[in-house]
């Protein structure tokens, strides 16, 4: 790594020399004074070229003819793009941002795209990639983007679980607008309690991600920005009905209260109150459920005194009956007249964010963050109770600067957790406080040209984990034009709530066993994970037309994990690691802008996850080591305010799965070694009638893939060979739905 690092560093140095262009960047003093503008950005648009002015505000930048337009930015200034035709020395003047008029520039952006000029390897996902699919909730929103791996969790509840790199979402940092959300008690169900029309943008972090986020990511982080009252519609109203039964309803109402404050409600409601039982197994093959979300926004901005702030107050009641068709929870609960199941969820958030960029210091700005949390469910699963009530609190401060010049950033700050548990398992109660104090450093280097790099530390003390330092860098290289080559290495540690991340396993007549005793956490210690990374982006043009390809290898070693042991079909088993336990993952993606409006995306996915367990190293079960992805979507050119169309169709081929073990049953629940292929295909059509109307037809699974007896015994459910856990692919065939939105400026 530190030689890598080392030729980094010096491959600018051995650059072959070009032509250049010289200037200075000026601005006006409060006098009236012109005085040179130091540590401002300029870099040549649509390529990855750039440089820093010096304290003079003299700057020496690389040209070629085809360098037409060329960008200056500095915090705080208007960001101006000049029309380059010579090599004259260049002379400019920055206008501070209290002095402009509004200025609106309108591009054709991508839905989905990636950072050349970060250190970290992000992907930003655009609320218009969101509406290519029936994205209903922040579960259902990854299944155009290759990156992200979604699967029903298990055959009764129609959870979706979502796996980037290899694991599972516990070891993904998810979070509401850089606020830790979806942890703890939501980690089974929270992702599907955020809904799609709520989320205005999604950045996809691979890898170690910021200390200034805390010290739990492993895998990556998501993080989900939710729209702003005061860019968001005055009313959005978004209609969808499927043929499974699923009725939703999605309504935004915004309101500027004076020229600073901006307010939304947002209202969202769920229900499905009809049976399906296609594969006549006697279990419905999705839950009856309700759910009614509301969100309260307030929006704060006073851009002379360079304050901004977001105050948020949420209400979640969701209601789930799941299991065999004629159960009946006023008859049946917790008995063996039928086998049933209810999962009651009622959460309750508030939290707030307050920004503040020094005027007179426009690289200067601290940050707030707080957040509370009360999460309350009770459930049953045929004969199994698993309550849980959970209260979160959670801070953050941070502070922005510089270090001589723009060139060299920082961020500085401290940060705060509370977590108080209360777990009922059938009839034993778990109960635990978590608490940690932490301070975080981060540096940042960027000269806008071929190498920038991000290198924090952080150190925390945990009432139960102890005190411990959390590394992680990244960094970017540029070695020619329109390419990225990105290193990243970081450390991870959290605790593992085990019921409330496996609560398929209620589902099944599996006995829990906890086999260590004497760790922090329900006996067990604490999961630490090293993650590194290496990446290579480069755009070029085929026959005139834009594309770009994308490598990435990462791999996560686990120091300790809490094994999660299924290959006793008898039990579920957890202990700590002994041995080794490792995840790889190799992804490979071209994108391509075929014609006008014409797009298309695919990617080759290879995972190699093993773990030791006591019986020895073996695959993950119910991770496949080959994925192919393909998306091709297509929209008609809008003429004035006419009608448009918009097409978008997924591809998803999913390799074989191992199955964890069910030797020792009896011949007819035991399953083969390996799960077959899966394929599924997802389109949807949208007419566009104006900037005001819209619907939306679509389908998914149109393969009509099917997981044949997605249920183990399900005759027999009380039975000890009952288990609903094992399923890899689509347990009802194709579906079809359609919707309308509607929105008001």
């Amino acid at each position: 790594m530190k030689y890598l690092l080392f030729i980094l560093l010096l491959t600018p140095l051995l650059s072959i020399s070009q032509n250049k262009i010289e200037g200075i960047l000026l601005e006006k003093n409060e006098n009236n004074e012109t005085i040179g503008l130091a540590g401002a950005n300029v870099f040549w648009l649509n390529a990855s070229v750039g440089t820093i002015t010096d304290l003079d505000g003299n700057f020496t930048i690389p040209y070629k003819s085809e360098y037409k337009r060329l960008v200056i930015s500095y915090v705080g200034y208007k960001t101006d793009t000049l029309t380059i035709a010579n090599t004259k020395k260049i002379q400019h003047y920055l206008t501070s941002k209290g002095q402009l008029d509004e200025v609106i520039i309108s591009i054709r952006k991508k839905a989905s795209t990636r950072s050349f000029l970060s250190a970290t390897n992000v992907i930003h996902v655009s609320s218009t990639e969101l509406l290519k699919a029936a994205c209903c909730n922040l579960s259902e929103s990854f299944e155009t983007n290759p990156s992200i791996d979604v699967n029903f969790a298990d055959a009764i509840t129609g959870t979706r679980q979502i796996k980037m790199l290899g694991l599972t979402s516990p070891y993904i940092l998810i979070t509401t607008e850089n606020i830790p959300s979806i942890r703890g008690a939501s980690q089974a169900y929270g992702l599907s309690f955020i809904p799609g029309t709520w989320v205005e943008s999604i950045q996809i972090t691979k890898g170690a991600g910021s200390v200034v986020n805390g010290f739990e990511s492993i895998a990556g982080q998501i993080n989900a920005e939710l729209q702003k009252p005061s860019n968001d519609d005055r009313l959005f109203v978004n209609a969808y009905a499927n043929a499974n039964g699923r009725l939703e309803l999605n309504t935004h109402l915004n309101t500027k209260v004076s020229d600073k404050w901006a307010t939304g409600l947002f209202i969202h409601g769920n229900l499905r109150n009809q049976k399906f039982d296609k594969n006549e197994d006697s279990f419905l093959d999705m839950p009856l459920q309700q759910q009614i979300n509301l969100m309260n926004r307030w929006q704060y901005i006073n851009n002379e005194k360079g304050l901004v702030s977001f105050i948020n107050i949420k209400f979640l009641n969701d209601e789930k009956q799941t299991g065999q068709v004629d159960f009946d929870p006023e008859r049946d609960k917790l008995t063996t007249n039928y086998w049933g199941s209810e999962i009651d969820t009622r959460r309750f958030e508030a939290s707030a964010k307050f920004g503040y960029v020094n005027p007179e210091i426009p690289y200067q700005s601290m940050g707030v963050q707080a957040a509370y949390s009360n999460h309350v469910q009770e459930s049953y699963f045929g004969l199994n109770v698993y309550d849980i009530t959970h209260n979160s609190v959670y801070a953050n401060a941070i502070f922005n600067s510089i270090i001589g010049d723009s060139r060299n950033k920082f961020k500085t700050g401290i940060s705060a957790t509370y977590d108080d548990y209360d777990e009922l398992v059938n009839t034993t109660k778990y109960e635990r406080t978590e608490n940690s104090l932490g301070a975080f450093f981060e540096y940042s280097y960027d000269n806008l040209g071929d190498l920038n790099l991000t290198a924090g530390l952080r150190i925390d003390t945990h009432n139960l984990l102890g005190t411990f330092l959390t590394p992680r860098i990244h960094a970017r290289y540029t070695p020619w034009e329109n390419s990225a080559f990105r290193i990243s290495a970081g450390r991870g540690k959290r605790s593992a709530n085990i019921f409330t991340e496996n609560q398929k396993m209620f589902a099944s007549s599996r006995a829990i066993n906890i086999l260590d005793t004497n760790g922090s956490v329900y006996g067990l210690d604490p999961e630490i994970a090293w993650n590194y990374g290496v990446s290579y982006s480069q755009k070029f043009n085929v026959l005139g037309k834009k594309a770009e390809i994308t490598f990435d290898y990462y791999r996560t070693d686990f120091v300790n994990q809490i094994v999660v042991d299924w290959e006793n079909p008898r039990e579920v088993n957890f202990y700590n690691l002994k041995g080794e336990s490792y995840a790889n993952s190799f992804q490979a993606e071209l994108s391509m802008h075929i014609i006008e409006g014409f797009d298309f995306r695919t990617a080759y996915k290879f995972y190699d996850v093993k773990t030791d367990y006591s019986i020895g190293k073996l695959d993950r079960p119910l991770t496949p080591k080959h994925r192919i992805f393909a998306n091709v979507s297509y929209e008609t050119k809008r003429k004035d305010k006419g009608a448009q169309w918009k097409f978008d169709t997924t591809f998803n081929w999913l390799g074989e799965q191992r199955f964890s073990s069910t030797y020792g049953n009896p011949v007819a629940y035991k399953l083969p070694e390996k799960t077959p292929t899966v394929a599924t295909l997802n389109a949807q059509i949208t007419k566009v009638f104006s900037t005001s109307f819209e619907v939306y037809l679509g389908g998914e699974n149109l393969t009509n893939e099917k997981q044949l007896d997605p249920i183990l015994n399900s005759e027999n459910p009380f039975e000890d060979t009952f288990d609903t856990t094992f399923v890899y692919g689509p347990i009802f065939g194709a579906s079809f739905y359609a919707g309308l939105r509607y929105k008001l400026n």
